[in-house]
């Protein structure tokens, strides 16, 4: 069997400029993008900018708006249309994927239905979208903004936030979808990506004022710092591409007068079937408590509890390590269940005559397989929870209140290096496909 030779970076950007179809998803990527850039920083009416500003650089909600701004770029402290981003899309996805592993009709859509159950999964991922819209909207307007006085208490000033906030997050999450279909794919996580790095220039100029203004110990622990990032990149590629190839053999076939002998193949089990998901998930839930203390108001016990929360998995704590490796290696798990079910590729492998060698088809083949998923899910969920927490730990060597690299923690350049290789698989996917298009075609 002659293997498809994966093409080079060069020509698939030579392939890139001259395929039609390929280019015209790169323009419509490129331009959906640009639009919600742009839409960050279309101020919403009646907001007292001063006032926020002084907030935000006075008050502990300035954390909490900093982590925020790394999946919004900056939309929150901008306070634009569309400030909550895709944020309330990547939170409804996280309810409606625990709610299919524990209702068994939505189950049923999700892994019995086909494509008419996933359009249904994807409905009401959008609609309890739009509820965690409003609900982080009303918080935001009310918790942020009316308890200190930036917008007023009458009605319609709040309504009209709150509907702007709401209107912003559902028309990206409409782009995001957009991308996937017309685009390259991967919308949402494309927009996470675009995010994060809008904030890149920020962040470096913060830091190059850093190492020049703190002597040379200043500029060590920069170089540390790009040391260890540049480490932490090589474990996220390594992590991303690595796979454990178990060896199947084909069973003899005879088709009329002709035998077909026994072939060996190899079933690729990935280390991280979850991707980039896994942390995303887990930084948005582990930061849940500090969005809440911000963003109800008063001075109640529900918030106190929460408040002392908040500070409790502050990044750079034990509790913060200790949490967020939890969080990581359960939605590892987590997403595993979903991509990759043991009984659905052990009837696969016996529906086309193959097998594992001395491992016997059905049970013995399901035990197998669940055993080596297992085993591959918790070295790489181990493994991506070292690679996000040991920058964090090499930060807190820096002396506090500093701004070096700021916002831009393990969680950024998981999220950036991750989403880079995806979709740089998927345009070499497009780049074979169109090949295979003109092959025919001559």
């Amino acid at each position: 069997m002659v293997r498809e030779k994966t093409p080079s970076a060069q020509e698939t950007f030579l392939q890139m400029a001259q395929a039609a179809g390929l280019r015209g998803r790169l323009l419509v990527t490129i331009g959906l993008l640009i639009l919600v850039r742009l839409g960050v920083f279309i101020p919403i009416p009646g907001i007292d900018r001063e006032r926020f500003g002084n907030l935000l650089g006075n008050t502990t909600n300035a954390s909490i708006v900093g982590f925020l701004d790394i999946f919004t770029g900056g939309g929150i402290s901008a306070l634009g249309i569309f400030a909550l981003g895709i944020l309330p899309f990547i939170n409804a996805s996280i309810i409606m994927q625990l709610l299919a592993s524990a209702i068994p009709s939505l189950e049923d859509l999700q892994k019995n239905e086909g494509e008419a159950g996933r359009r249904r999964i994807s409905q009401i991922t959008r609609y309890v979208a739009l509820g965690w819209a409003i609900i982080q909207s009303l918080g935001i307007t009310l918790g942020l903004l009316v308890a200190n006085g930036i917008i007023s208490r009458s009605f319609f000033p709040i309504a009209e936030t709150v509907l702007a906030l709401t209107a912003g997050s559902m028309f990206v999450m409409w782009i995001s979808e957009l991308i996937t279909e017309r685009g390259i794919g991967n919308g949402a996580s494309l927009l996470i990506f675009v995010n994060i790095v809008a904030v890149l220039p920020k962040t470096l100029g913060n830091t190059i004022s850093y190492a020049q203004n703190g002597g040379r110990e200043a500029i060590a622990q920069v170089i540390v710092l790009l040391l260890v990032f540049l480490t932490m990149i090589v474990g996220i590629v390594f992590i991303q591409e690595g796979t454990r190839r178990i060896p199947i053999i084909s069973a003899r076939r005879q088709v009329g007068r002709r035998v077909y002998r026994e072939r060996t193949n190899y079933l690729p089990l990935r280390l991280n079937q979850g991707g980039v998901m896994p942390i995303i998930f887990a930084s948005a839930v582990l930061f849940l408590p500090a969005s809440l203390a911000g963003f109800i108001p008063g001075q109640g016990t529900a918030k106190n509890i929460i408040n002392r929360i908040a500070v409790a998995i502050q990044p750079g704590s034990w509790l913060y390590i200790v949490v967020y490796l939890l969080l990581i290696l359960f939605f590892s798990y987590f997403y595993t269940s979903l991509i990759s079910n043991p009984d659905d590729m052990s009837q696969n492998l016996k529906k086309m005559g193959a097998s594992i060698p001395s491992i016997r088809p059905g049970k013995a083949t399901r035990d197998y397989l669940e055993k080596v998923l297992n085993r591959l899910t918790f070295l790489g969920a181990i493994f991506l929870g070292l690679v996000a927490t040991i920058p964090t730990l090499v930060e807190s060597a820096i002396p506090a209140g500093t701004t070096v690299f700021s916002g831009f923690g393990a969680t950024s350049l998981l999220i950036l290096v991750g989403v880079a290789i995806d979709t740089a698989k998927q345009i070499q996917t497009y780049v074979i496909s169109q090949r295979y298009e003109g092959m025919v075609k001559q």
